[in-house]
Parts: C-alpha cells; sequence; structure tokens
C-alpha cells in the first residue's frame, strides 16, 4: 500500500453518509444531462433588490428538484447566482463576507489565480462576463427540441414583463450528433459517482464519492461538511453548490491543420486525435482500444468508461499527457502525491455552433465552442488547481511545463509527448485550440434557499 492510500484509508469515512434531501437540491446537480440534448442560457441582470426577488419568486416553481429528476425525459430548469447578484438583492454584509473569497471576488479577478492570461485574459472576454453585470444565469436543458421550446417559452414568462431586470443575453447549445463536442468527439462519458445520487452508476465511475464534496451540507471524503455561507443552524447554502462556468471558442480549423500537418494519413490523424484526448471520437478508450476506433464500445455506456491505467503506468496507450488522463488520472503513479477524488467536478458542459467538419481549415466566421461547466461545494477551488497544476504544467506527470493539448494556452515551441518504443515520440508545434471568451463563478442554492432569496 503507498503512502498516499494509507493517509487515504486513515481519513475515507466508509459509513455511508445522511440521506440526500433530493426534494431541496437543483435536478442538474446529480442528474446527466441529457443525449443527446438541446438547450438554453439565459443571462440576466437584477437593476432592483426588487424585481431580482420577483424574479426568483416567479421562478421557483419551475426549477425542478432532484427528487422528480429521476428520468430526463423532460426538460428543466437550473438557476444560480453570481456574489455581484447576491449584493443586488441586497443581502446583509455578514451573509455576504460568509461565502469563499474566490466566489466573492468573481472569476475575472481571480485571472492570476486561473492562469487565464494572454488570449484568455479577462480584458479580452465578451460582454457581459467579468462586468459585474451577471446577475442570474438560468440554464435550460431539454432532451428534445420541442420541450426545449416550451421550457424556453415558460422561462421566458417570468422575465419578459417584469420590471427592475435586464435580459443580457441568452445562447443556445446542444442539438449535436451524438451529443459531439466541438472536435467531433463524443462528450459526457465519465462523471464522478456521488454517493446518495440519483444517477445510473456506471462501470468505471469508481466508488461514489461522499455527497460533502458536491452538494453543501453533507460529510465530504474527511468526513466533515464544508463551510457554508450564513450561521450554522440556518446556512443558506445547504443543498446547494458553487458553479465554474467558462465559454471557450474552439479553433477546429487549426486542430484539423494540426492533425493533418503532423499525423500523416486519415488513419494516422485519427490515432493523433485520440492521443490527443485519450479517447477515439466515437468516445471508444485507448485504454480499451488502443490500434484502432471501436464505435460500438464508444457508445456503450456500459463499457466506454470500465478502464484503469493500471497496465498502462508508461503511457504506451493512453499518454499521460492526453485531455482525458490529466483531468482524471485514475489510478496514475503521479509524480506529486495527490488525492484524486479531491478534485473531481460533475460537469454539465454544453457544446454549441455547427457539427464538427473535419474538412474546415480555415476560419469561417461560425461561433463554435463549448461551455464548461462544473459543479461541486468547491468548485473555484478545485477549477484554480486545475488549471494551476492539472492544465497548464506538467510537473505531476513529470512532463515539466507541457500543457493540456485541447485546453491549455499554448507558449511558442510547445510540445505534446506521445510514449513509444524505444523512444518517446515529441510533436512540435501544438498550439491553442481553445480560448476563453469569459466566465464566472456561481451559486447554485438548494430551493428551499432559492425561495428565501425571492422573500429576504
Amino acid at each position: 500500500m503507498s503512502i498516499l492510500e494509507k493517509v487515504k484509508a486513515l481519513v475515507h469515512h466508509e459509513a455511508a453518509g445522511p440521506a440526500l434531501e433530493l426534494d431541496d437540491i437543483q435536478a442538474t446537480v446529480l442528474f446527466d444531462r441529457p443525449d443527446p440534448y438541446f438547450g438554453t442560457h439565459v443571462l440576466l441582470r437584477f437593476d432592483t433588490a426588487a424585481g431580482g426577488r420577483a424574479l426568483l419568486a416567479r421562478l421557483a416553481p419551475h426549477v425542478r428538484s432532484a427528487a422528480d429528476a429521476r428520468d430526463n425525459t423532460e426538460a428543466w430548469i437550473a438557476v444560480a447566482l453570481s456574489h455581484a447578484g447576491l449584493r443586488a438583492l441586497e443581502l446583509g454584509p455578514d451573509l455576504l463576507d460568509s461565502f469563499p473569497a474566490p466566489f466573492r471576488a468573481g472569476m475575472a479577478q481571480r485571472a492570476d489565480h486561473l492562469q487565464d492570461v494572454g488570449p484568455n485574459a479577462p480584458d479580452g472576454w465578451e460582454a457581459p462576463y467579468g462586468s459585474g453585470q451577471l446577475h442570474l444565469a438560468v440554464s435550460i436543458f431539454a432532451p428534445d427540441e420541442a420541450s426545449w421550446r416550451a421550457a424556453m417559452a415558460t422561462a421566458h414568462a417570468q422575465f419578459a414583463d417584469l420590471q427592475g431586470v435586464t435580459l443580457l443575453g441568452s445562447h443556445d447549445f446542444g442539438a449535436q450528433p451524438d451529443s459531439r463536442n466541438p472536435f467531433g468527439y463524443r462528450d459526457n462519458i465519465s462523471n464522478p459517482a456521488v454517493e446518495g445520487g440519483t444517477a445510473p452508476v456506471w462501470p468505471g465511475q469508481g466508488r461514489p464519492i461522499k455527497a460533502g464534496e458536491f452538494i453543501l451540507g453533507y460529510p465530504g471524503e474527511a468526513g466533515v461538511p464544508l463551510a457554508q455561507p450564513g450561521p450554522e443552524q440556518d446556512s443558506l447554502g445547504r443543498n446547494g453548490t458553487y458553479v465554474v462556468l467558462r465559454k471557450y471558442r474552439a479553433d477546429v480549423a487549426a486542430f484539423n491543420r494540426f492533425l493533418r500537418e503532423h499525423g500523416g494519413d486519415a488513419d494516422a490523424q485519427e490515432l493523433l486525435a485520440a492521443k490527443l484526448v485519450g479517447r477515439w471520437r466515437s468516445g471508444a478508450p485507448l485504454a480499451l482500444a488502443p490500434e484502432r476506433d471501436d464505435p460500438a464500445l464508444g457508445a456503450d455506456r456500459q463499457r466506454n468508461n470500465d478502464f484503469t491505467y493500471a497496465r498502462d503506468q508508461e503511457g504506451l496507450q493512453v499518454p499521460h499527457g492526453c485531455h482525458m488522463r490529466r483531468m482524471n488520472p485514475r489510478d496514475s503513479k503521479l509524480a506529486i502525491l495527490t488525492d484524486v477524488n479531491l478534485h473531481r467536478l460533475i460537469r454539465r458542459s454544453t457544446t454549441f455552433g455547427p457539427p464538427y467538419d473535419p474538412d474546415l481549415l480555415e476560419d469561417d466566421g461560425a461561433e463554435r465552442g463549448l461551455f464548461f461547466i462544473g459543479l461541486s461545494a468547491k468548485a473555484h477551488e478545485t477549477m484554480e488547481f486545475m488549471q494551476q497544476e492539472w492544465i497548464n504544467h506538467g510537473n505531476f506527470i513529470d512532463l515539466a511545463d507541457e500543457r493540456d493539448p485541447i485546453v491549455g494556452q499554448q507558449p511558442e515551441g510547445a510540445i505534446f509527448t506521445v510514449p513509444e518504443r524505444p523512444v518517446r515520440r515529441r510533436i512540435h508545434g501544438i498550439q491553442s485550440f481553445c480560448t476563453l471568451r469569459g466566465g464566472e463563478y456561481l451559486f447554485m442554492p438548494g430551493l428551499k434557499a432559492l425561495r428565501r432569496l425571492a422573500q429576504n
């Protein structure tokens, strides 16, 4: 048993935690995004506290709970507020100050901690991100176009004629074949299992992680709940969570050119594409299909995430520096002692823009990309750790300053390493394929807290 495993055995609490209060937890926290999916993110500002409270009161009855979202055959609405939004509601200073410092500051002010510099810096973001104007994000997730349209009409009716609230913008997403992301990969395959959660547990998810890592008010992996905003006996945070929202523009033409310049023939290009991510575009993991794609495996939820790296510690099948292995190293032997389960996020990311085009080699002007959406009881802390250690650095896997090949910001002369025998292959000239266009730290309250905010 390694030192880390011994430490984990000492602190990990095997006893099941208390039952989750499903009727108070927003559905999107515990239930997978539909597949396929349609939806819209709506961004709003509270011009007056009264207007903000009135909007929350109108929306609250339409926000589904985890108790009535045991399947995702219907659309649902989710809401989350920025700290600027809570201030606009005129909450008391003691309550406002009880939220974590990164959330209070906002994502733009935490750019140094997130290493959002150069093309990713906040001064280049789209409005209203980083301006302090975004107070409320309303997200509609739906399994089909008809239910999406109906849910959008419901949401729109709540703020269309309301005084004291301004619609800042909205962004449609989804409708991609096989739920592919902008680069053509099947998405949303791997999420952590939450102890007591309602979503199906698929092979390969590992043991369920303590609910307190993702939902405020429950014991986490250390056996105690994380700090919540407000008085302990009357917390505004109970059954809520924090959200990291990051909008990325995807440079698909640059990605395609990179594959053509460094991959060789069509089959070799697809293998290089798989090495960059750790999966074939079909979703089949290299750990189970190292030589060629297996679309049937990629589409099979019972098999497409059921693997470890125990027999691939050299990275000969799945490169250490690929996107998937960085974001969830599983049982990889890391150069820096790390408990991977303390750095997981529930992902509800959404793709926007035209479907992936393998022949796109020049910018066609179309907007395509991805909203990265991560949820946890310490989402801002986890995101900042990932940006500093797993995305924009390689020390934890003995790759020095090599960066994530998909979402890392690449400096001039950047490389991507593919372990091979007898010698590793280093691919020079990898460039940035994703540029940050904006982001916010948000708080997704439980439903009781949402109603309290409406009445405050």
